[in-house]
């Protein structure tokens, strides 16, 4: 095993250790070198496991009671040499989220993967499609549609965008004060951040998500969206306590009324970029930024039992797309930089637990490649990023698959009760 490895210039953000500032509210990172067996564990695993998928889930739990040591890179790579259902073998990549938010971290991951049909070549992520006009539409359209109502839709829109942001942010605002959730099962405790957590990845069918987003003409998001309302409302159905001696219909519905229940959503406030430019902002040559570049928007779910499983997606889509009309994440993501540099860490990391703590679940997802991918020669069965440290009991992270055709991916770390 090398000892001392310096890292290309790529990967330099593992090699920055942090050190703390004695005067200011401030830490700073430093150039240092790596000792790879610090980082890199390779677990002793007996060969006759009857349960290889439970053990996979227990160690990754395990680690996560022991935080990382400060005195060192904040990351750690284990090597789980066993079969599993879904791969050969696993590896568990663990880093700080102080080194970069998921954007950059998984850019970091796919610029240093290529795929398995050209390895020379750098994957490939999904782009979204722009339907232009064509001459006849654009003719006709400036010979109907005067530029006096183009304009007033305009000034409208404006408007509009500034009203519902202004609305938004004294949500936000008050979520931060005194707003909170209802108590559900599903609502953590105070010190919930410090219980055991579970992390569960599965699969489910993206063709089937296509085949209703396509239909519905909607996005993926909405349709996943929907189809966390509506199996967080099956759930609470059937957690929630109903006298034995109540009506078949009460029985049926057991939901409370008037329950609030939000989601905090992590969106990632920077440009949409392809891999090359993701390559590039790896090795210091694009005008992306790594760090942490996310804003925070408040979710509202809808919490009923429908005739219908295809209202959920209705409700969902009407609710992301008022929150589109919205700057909420840039607002939210301008005003954490600007307490972060004006009253220090402390402050800033206080302000966002109490918004995630008075919320029940967190939601986020990631871009993923469209085509088989290889790591080093390898080649990657699946990816299932995830967070832990929130206090909430549950946290869905969606992942699209590896290959077109492939199930997606859902990441799911929940708190052990």
């Amino acid at each position: 095993m090398i000892q001392n490895y310096k890292f290309r210039k790529r990967s330099l953000i593992f090699c920055l250790d942090l050190v703390q500032v004695k005067k200011g509210r401030k830490s700073r990172w430093t150039e240092t070198t790596v000792n790879i067996d610090n980082h890199v564990i390779v677990a002793e695993i007996d060969s006759k496991l009857e349960f290889p998928d439970r053990f996979v889930e227990d160690y990754i739990s395990n680690i996560t009671k022991t935080p990382l040591d400060l005195s060192k890179p904040l990351w750690e790579l284990h090597l789980l040499n066993i079969k599993t259902s879904d791969a050969e073998a696993v590896a568990v990549f663990r880093i700080h989220h102080s080194m970069g938010d998921g954007a950059s971290l998984m850019s970091l991951l796919l610029a240093s993967t290529r795929k398995i049909s050209d390895p020379h070549a750098l994957p490939t992520l999904p782009c979204k499609k722009i339907v232009k006009p064509d001459n006849d539409s654009l003719v006709l359209d400036h010979t109907i549609i005067s530029r006096f109502w183009s304009l007033l839709f305009a000034i409208w829109w404006g408007l509009v965008l500034i009203w519902h942001t202004l609305v938004d942010l004294v949500l936000f605002v008050l979520s931060i004060v005194f707003i909170k959730d209802s108590w559900t099962p599903l609502k953590g405790a105070p010190g919930v951040e410090l219980n055991t957590k579970r992390f569960i990845h599965r699969t489910v069918s993206m063709e089937d998500i296509k085949l209703v987003k396509d239909e519905m003409k909607m996005t993926v998001n909405d349709v996943l969206y929907g189809v966390t309302q509506a199996g967080l409302s099956r759930y609470l159905n059937r957690e929630s306590s109903v006298d034995a001696n109540a009506g078949a219909e009460k029985q049926r519905y057991s939901i409370p009324k008037n329950i609030r229940l939000r989601a905090s959503v992590l969106v990632n406030i920077r440009p949409v970029a392809g891999i090359q430019d993701l390559a590039d902002m790896m090795a210091g040559k694009s005008k992306t930024k790594w760090g942490n570049g996310i804003g925070y928007i408040v979710l509202p779910l809808s919490i009923a039992l429908q005739e219908d499983p295809l209202q959920y997606v209705h409700q969902a889509k009407a609710t992301v797309d008022r929150k589109k009309h919205s700057l909420e994440a840039i607002c939210t993501y301008v005003c954490a930089k600007l307490i972060l540099n004006l009253f220090g860490v402390k402050i800033a990391a206080a302000i966002t637990r109490k918004v995630l703590y008075n919320t029940t679940v967190a939601f986020s997802n990631m871009l993923g490649p469209v085509e088989e991918i290889g790591f080093y020669g390898h080649p990657v069965a699946y990816i299932a990023p995830s967070v832990y440290g929130h206090p909430q009991t549950t946290i869905d992270v969606w992942y699209p698959p590896l290959m077109e055709e492939e199930p997606f991916r859902k990441r799911n770390p929940t708190a052990a009760k």
